[in-house]
């Protein structure tokens, strides 16, 4: 992972970026959109990750290919029917919506993989911790656990198979399941000791007792200021400049594409940008050394 300008900046600018990107990108079905969005996507989540994203990148576009195969298996509708499939037809507009529906979904999980990186725990923490401190302190604690269970199934995972025990070490199904089975017993049991302990620590340290304190490292500077009201500005240029509409089934009707979509590729662009920025400044400042 790679610190990028973007990171660096205020929780609430990185909050309400994601909260555009995630909303449009689930809402907006237009081929254009989903297809900046995909790109912009792809283009930071590299950036965050390097060529470790490359395989992430590799399975949303295996899953955006398969959606999009599969729909017009499912849904029937559309006039123009480019073959029969057992008697059912297979046809353009369920095409061209499966790969819709494809582009969104491979979006979403660019976005929120980019979501998880920049805006950590304990900047949300930071961000909610006075507004809504019960629930900021669950979201944090279940989006937590999610790694930490993926960790300590791997360790796990690891220990079976050093005894001769792991999953590719048998061939009969049955052991198999009762294998899988031992290990998320033991994920279980791990988990509500954690929570046990976790709830002591709390209560030993007055967790609810009383008004809390926060300790904020976080502060809005000028660039911060400028840059959320850039991108309220572009969010809401978004919104009135329309052109997004599209509908597939039973008939293709796509909005053309006007003046939002430069608007909105420049939104999507705006960590990117950012960065390129950083790396321009760092490389000019290092030059005059």
């Amino acid at each position: 992972m790679k610190r990028d300008a973007f990171s660096g900046c205020h929780p609430a600018v990185n909050f309400l970026f994601f909260v555009g990107a995630i909303g449009f990108g689930a809402t907006i079905q237009h081929p254009a959109y989903c297809a900046a969005g995909f790109v912009c996507a792809a283009i930071y989540y590299l950036l965050l990750k390097g060529r470790g994203g490359l395989k992430m990148l590799g399975s949303v576009t295996v899953l955006f290919t398969l959606m999009s195969l599969i729909n017009p298996l499912l849904n029937k509708s559309g006039k123009h029917v480019l073959f029969t499939w057992f008697g059912r037809p297979y046809t353009l507009e369920a095409l061209y919506y499966g790969m819709a529906l494809g582009a969104i979904m491979a979006v979403m999980l660019l976005w929120f993989g980019c979501y998880s990186i920049v805006l950590t725990s304990d900047k949300f923490t930071a961000l909610f911790g006075k507004v809504i401190p019960a629930l900021s302190l669950l979201l944090v604690m279940v989006l937590r656990m999610i790694p930490a269970f993926t960790r300590k199934a791997k360790q796990i995972l690891l220990a079976r198979r050093a005894i001769g025990k792991g999953p590719s070490q048998t061939n009969r199904l049955t052991e198999k399941a009762k294998d899988g089975t031992t290990v998320l017993s033991a994920l279980t049991d791990w988990a509500l000791e954690g929570s046990i302990i976790t709830a002591d620590s709390m209560r030993s340290r007055g967790y609810g007792t009383g008004k809390r304190t926060n300790f904020q490292i976080y502060t809005l500077t000028r660039r911060d200021i400028f840059l959320l009201i850039l991108i309220l500005l572009l969010e809401i240029a978004v919104l009135l400049l329309g052109g997004t509409n599209a509908s597939f089934t039973p008939r293709l009707k796509i909005d053309p594409i006007g003046f939002g979509l430069p608007v909105y590729c420049g939104f999507l662009l705006l960590p990117t940008l950012l960065q390129i920025k950083e790396v321009i400044a760092w490389r000019i400042s290092r030059s005059r050394i």
